[in-house]
């Protein structure tokens, strides 16, 4: 079902006591132990040893994904190119608002996930965007090189996948496509206000995601000059 409507040039953002008070109970941590490596589905963790610039030997610790599939490459990170074909709204992004238990906070972030088995990046882009959000892309505007996002913790790697979404007139809003467990609360944002609208969300109490907020400084200072 889609269904129309305008997009405003403020985003109202509602803080975390207005978003729990829509759900049966806040998210929230209850208690945190420690995990023996075989009970864990998704991660590892794993002793690197290897020697220095000057041959000494040193170890490292890392985490490791369990997931990676033959693509060899983890994750997919989306950043949605929203256009009107008649001018009808503003070039527009999508972020999303989720709970996040590792921080136990809720963060704004890009639509992301996992790479299946036999999908390339691109492909994985096209439907985690269909299933977190509902809008539809069939083109590809970007595919990054794979990227590491914490080279000094862990060696999962992703690719950022930038999409066209295109609307004949006015913006509209699909239903999501959510697996069980997902909570994901869908905002369109006006490109060129993408930082300042970053900026209101940490004024309200949310964690920013790293690489959404590259992505939004960079497009701050292109617009600069800078």
């Amino acid at each position: 079902m889609l269904r129309h409507f305008t997009l405003t040039l403020s985003l109202r953002l509602r803080p975390y006591s207005s978003i729990s008070a829509t759900m049966a109970s806040q998210p929230k941590v209850v208690s945190v132990t420690d995990m023996p490596t075989q009970e864990a589905k998704w991660i590892t963790l794993k002793k690197i040893k290897y020697t220095d610039a000057e041959g000494k030997e040193r170890l490292w610790e890392c985490a490791q994904r369990t997931t990676r599939r033959s693509s060899g490459i983890d994750a997919v990170a989306i950043f949605p190119i929203l256009r009107s074909k008649t001018n009808a709204f503003p070039v527009s992004t999508v972020v999303i608002e989720q709970y996040r238990p590792p921080i136990d906070k809720y963060i704004v972030e890009l639509p992301a996930g996992l790479v299946d088995e036999g999908e390339t990046a691109e492909e994985a882009a096209i439907r985690e965007l269909r299933e977190e959000t509902g809008y539809e892309s069939n083109e590809v505007v970007e595919s990054s090189p794979v990227v590491v996002p914490d080279p000094g913790m862990t060696n999962a790697n992703m690719k950022l996948i930038i999409l066209n979404v295109y609307f004949d007139d006015k913006l509209e809003t699909p239903d999501q496509h959510l697996d069980a467990g997902e909570f994901i609360v869908v905002r369109v944002v006006e490109l060129k206000k993408l930082y300042e609208v970053l900026q209101e969300y940490d004024r309200k109490g949310f964690a920013i995601d790293a690489k959404l907020h590259h992505l939004a400084t960079g497009y701050a200072l292109a617009l600069k000059g800078i």
